[in-house]
């Protein structure tokens, strides 16, 4: 019983040490992770969510912004920019402005003014690697005036990730099950139904490869107020007044037109003689068989 207690009480030492070093550890790690994040929060205060990690998960990660800023134009260059130096790409980008309202004003006979009423604004699409997600939300949110939506989606892809391990082992296995048996046209179509399927398989794992690698990010931006472009302009209503009738010009052209039609007149006239000549022989003829008619004496009275 002696020999028994001091075993146990022997275990229970190690036990206990081995606890306290393994919570030792845990809080060490803890602190420092309580720090990571802490100090993650202060840079990154306003995208938390999307620096979100969980041990053992994979989440695909994709946001959309909707805000007003200042300047799109600006606004568009500084984000093409960030995401650039984030080690990020634009796939999308759709600057245009709305015209509101669009007039002219004369100022002189010569000159006008082009008045065009109108807002900006931008759909963007840019992706950018995941880790640095939180970082780029924090560059757009500091180029906002107001902040219409922000959403953040994290996908939990890791059930999904292990069934394409799995289905790729299955796949395999099947190819090899496959090149076991005898060579005739079953066996062909077995195969390329197989490669089918693992080539199908592979451009998936590929594509949530991608998507866990790189985070898209929508982003609508827009101008909360019409701006004024003021574009000089030639006074056309005094060119269309100054050329709309010449009278010298028209007189002329007129007599010119007069002369031509004459001119056209003789020379069709000249083009249908063959006619002119049949006719006048048919006249003739018909003059000369055109009996006389008698004249009844007047009877006196």
């Amino acid at each position: 019983m002696k020999t028994t207690y001091i075993r146990l009480s022997l275990a229970g030492i190690l036990v206990l040490g081995m606890y306290s070093c393994k919570k030792g550890e845990t809080t060490a790690d803890y602190d420092a992770a309580a720090s990571k994040d802490s100090a993650t929060a202060v840079s990154d205060s306003v995208s938390s969510a999307a620096t979100m990690t969980v041990k053992d998960k994979q989440f695909i990660k994709t946001a959309e912004v909707n805000m007003e800023v200042k300047d799109v134009y600006d606004a568009t260059i500084s984000i093409e920019k960030s995401v650039q130096e984030l080690g990020g790409f634009v796939t999308h980008s759709d600057l245009k402005s709305n015209v509101v309202s669009e007039n002219t004003y004369n100022t002189s006979d010569e000159e006008a003014v082009l008045v065009k009423k109108y807002q900006s604004e931008n759909t963007m699409q840019v992706r950018v690697p995941t880790a640095r997600l939180g970082e780029l939300l924090t560059l757009v949110n500091n180029k906002k005036l107001f902040l219409n939506s922000r959403s953040i989606h994290a996908e939990d892809v890791t059930s999904g990730i292990k069934y394409a391990e799995m289905e790729g082992k299955r796949i395999k296995k099947t190819g090899e099950h496959i090149d076991q048996l005898k060579t005739n046209k079953d066996k062909v179509n077995m195969s390329d139904r197989n490669m089918t399927e693992d080539n199908l398989q592979q451009m998936a794992n590929m594509e949530v490869t991608d998507q866990l690698k790189y985070s898209t990010v929508d982003i609508y931006i827009k101008e909360p107020k019409v701006r004024i472009a003021t574009i000089a302009v030639t006074n056309t209503e005094s060119i269309d007044d100054k050329y709309t009738f010449d009278f010298l010009y028209s007189l002329k052209s007129a007599f010119v037109e007069g002369f031509y039609l004459i001119q056209k007149i003789v020379v069709g006239l000249v083009a249908i003689w063959p006619f002119i000549i049949i006719g006048a022989v048919i006249l003739y003829f018909v003059k000369k068989k055109k009996p006389l008619k008698k004249q009844q004496p007047t009877q006196e009275i």
